[in-house]
C-alpha cells in the first residue's frame, strides 16, 4: 500500500429526483387550486357536503424539461449551415394553436389538463389561511380554547427525547475542568440535562356570530345559492379557526325568528321582505342573551335588497344601533343581472360607520371575495 486514498463525492440529489419531482408537483397542484378558489368554492357540489367529500380540479400537465429531436421540423436557434438571416421566425408558442381560439376550426392539439383530488379540508385550510374575525377584542368572558407547552426549566432527570444537548455538553466541559482534565469527552449519566415544560392555557375571547339570511318570495334560486354558498364557508370558517364562537341563525321575511342550523340552509322562500324586524330581532337577542361587555357581536345580514321602501329608513337607524354595540356589521347583496336594482343599498350609504361593511355580489365567483372582504386578516 503506498498510503494513498479515494474521495468520491455522490450528488444525493438524484437518488431523490422522484421525491423532488413529487414536492414540484404538489406544489404547482396547490398553486393551481389557489388561483381558482373564486370558482372553486362556489360548486355545487360543495355546498352542504361531508368531511370526506373529495373535489376534482382541472389543472394543467406538468411536463419535464428534455431534449426534443427535430421539433415540428422547423429552424431551431444553434443549428444548419448558419445561413439564417435576422428576421428568420426560428421558434412559436403553440400551446394554444387550435385551442378553439380565432376563427375557423383548429387542426392543432390543444392544452392537456388532468383532473387531480383534494379533500374539502384540504381546500378549506388554502381558503382560511389568511382570514380572521376583524376588531376581536378581549372581553370579560373568555375561556380556555387549547393549551401548549413551554419550555422552562431544565433538570437531571427526564425523558431521553427531551435531552437538552447544549446544557449537557457543558456540564461535562465543566466537570472535566475541574477534574484537571479539560475538553469534551466521557459524557457521564450526571451529566445529562433535560428540558421540562408547563402546559400554558390559551385563551380566546368569545364571540357570537349572528347570521341573518332573506327568505322572502324574491329570494329566487340563484339568490338562495348565493346566500347558502357564502354562509357555508362562513359556518365552516369559524368552526375551524375558533372554539369559542357561537353561532345563531336567523331568517326573515316580513317577520323574523331564529331556526336552526339545517332550517336556514335548507327553508323555502315566501312572502314580502322587511328587513327591520331581523335587526330588531338581532338587538333584542344581544339584550338578552349576549352582553356587548362579554361578547364579541358579528352580525351578517344577507339580501337581494328588494325591500318594502317604507322600511328602508327604520333599517338604517336599527343597524346604527346595531353597530353601537358590534365589532363589524356585514351586509351581502346578491344583485340579480335580470332584475332592476334594489333601493336598500343605495339607502345604506347614509352609514358612515367604517364597521359597516356592504358587498354587492353579482356572480357566484364572487362569493369568495365577500368572504375575504368580511374576514381579511388585517397587516399589524
Amino acid at each position: 500500500m503506498d498510503g494513498s486514498f479515494l474521495i468520491t463525492r455522490e450528488d444525493w440529489s438524484l437518488y431523490r429526483r422522484g421525491q423532488m419531482d413529487q414536492q414540484r408537483h404538489q406544489e404547482k397542484v396547490r398553486e393551481a387550486i389557489k388561483q381558482n378558489l373564486a370558482d372553486i368554492i362556489s360548486e355545487e357540489s360543495i355546498i352542504m357536503s361531508d368531511d370526506r367529500k373529495v373535489i376534482k380540479v382541472p389543472i394543467r400537465s406538468l411536463e419535464e424539461y428534455r431534449f426534443r429531436y427535430n421539433f415540428q421540423k422547423q429552424k431551431h436557434g444553434g443549428q444548419g449551415k448558419g445561413n439564417s438571416k435576422q428576421g428568420d421566425v426560428i421558434g412559436s408558442d403553440q400551446a394554444f394553436a387550435g385551442s378553439g381560439k380565432g376563427k375557423g376550426a383548429g387542426d392543432q392539439p390543444g392544452v392537456d389538463y388532468y383532473e387531480t383530488e383534494v379533500t374539502l379540508e384540504e381546500l378549506a385550510e388554502m381558503i382560511f389561511e389568511d382570514l380572521e374575525l376583524p376588531n376581536l377584542q378581549d372581553r370579560r368572558k373568555q375561556k380556555v380554547s387549547a393549551t401548549s407547552p413551554r419550555f422552562n426549566d431544565v433538570r437531571k432527570h427526564g425523558l431521553t427525547g427531551n435531552i437538552d444537548k447544549k446544557r449537557t455538553i457543558l456540564e461535562t466541559i465543566k466537570r472535566n475542568a475541574l477534574a484537571g482534565n479539560p475538553g469534551l469527552h466521557g459524557i457521564k449519566p450526571e451529566d445529562l440535562r433535560y428540558k421540562t415544560w408547563e402546559e400554558v392555557p390559551k385563551h380566546e375571547a368569545s364571540a357570537v356570530v349572528i347570521a341573518m339570511m332573506d327568505t322572502s318570495g324574491s329570494m329566487g334560486t340563484f339568490e338562495k345559492y348565493i346566500a347558502r354558498s357564502f354562509f357555508f364557508w362562513m359556518v365552516r370558517f369559524l368552526r375551524t379557526k375558533y372554539q369559542q364562537v357561537q353561532i345563531v341563525f336567523l331568517a326573515h321575511h316580513t317577520k323574523a325568528k331564529e331556526v336552526t342550523e339545517e332550517e336556514f340552509f335548507t327553508k323555502g322562500e315566501s312572502g314580502g321582505t322587511k328587513c327591520s324586524s331581523v335587526y330588531q330581532l338581532a338587538l333584542e337577542m344581544i339584550a338578552e342573551r349576549y352582553n356587548p361587555l362579554d361578547y364579541n357581536i358579528y352580525p351578517f345580514h344577507f339580501s337581494d335588497g328588494d325591500n318594502l321602501p317604507s322600511d328602508n329608513d327604520l333599517c338604517v337607524k336599527l343597524v346604527n344601533e346595531l353597530l353601537e354595540v358590534c365589532n363589524i356589521f356585514g351586509y351581502g347583496e346578491i344583485v340579480n343581472p335580470y332584475y332592476r336594482s334594489s333601493t336598500l343599498m343605495s339607502t345604506y350609504k347614509k352609514i358612515k360607520d367604517p364597521r359597516f361593511v356592504p358587498v354587492s355580489i353579482k356572480d357566484k365567483s364572487e362569493v369568495y371575495p365577500a368572504l375575504r372582504a368580511f374576514f381579511k386578516r388585517e397587516e399589524h
